[in-house]
């Protein structure tokens, strides 16, 4: 199997911008879906296809969606891993927001015949 290189270092994330949680007494559940994802393989360099699906109870902010979505499409040419991305979108969208809880699912296509899915939560 041929193997490429393929750039898999953390760029520095913007921040992904919120705004204030119009009821923040009140627990309730956002659920985001994003299912355009795509990133590189970081063994193969072949493209990553991912439904990435966000639940979070928000405490004070709430995400804003055209920044969210510029995050998630930040991945683009970057090679990752499923494992190590899901739970770098859970990392980044708890410090952009500080929600009471929040999970992230990365739904990856299948791939040489292979489905991956990946959660990760907070507080975990």
């Amino acid at each position: 199997m041929a193997r490429k290189s393929v750039e898999s270092g953390k760029p520095e994330a913007e921040p992904i911008e919120t705004f204030p949680n119009p009821n923040p007494e009140r627990d309730y559940t956002i659920d985001i879906s994003a299912p355009e994802w795509t990133a590189l393989c970081p063994i193969t360099g072949q493209p990553d296809f991912a439904t990435i699906n966000i639940t979070y109870v928000p405490d004070e902010k709430c995400l804003e969606l055209k920044s969210f979505k510029l995050y998630i499409h930040s991945f683009r040419n970057r090679g990752v891993f499923h494992e190590a991305v899901t739970n770098e979108i859970l990392d980044h969208l708890v410090a952009s927001c500080a929600p009471r809880k929040m999970k992230v699912v990365g739904d990856f296509r299948v791939r040489g015949g292979v489905k991956t899915v990946v959660t990760a939560e907070y507080p975990g």
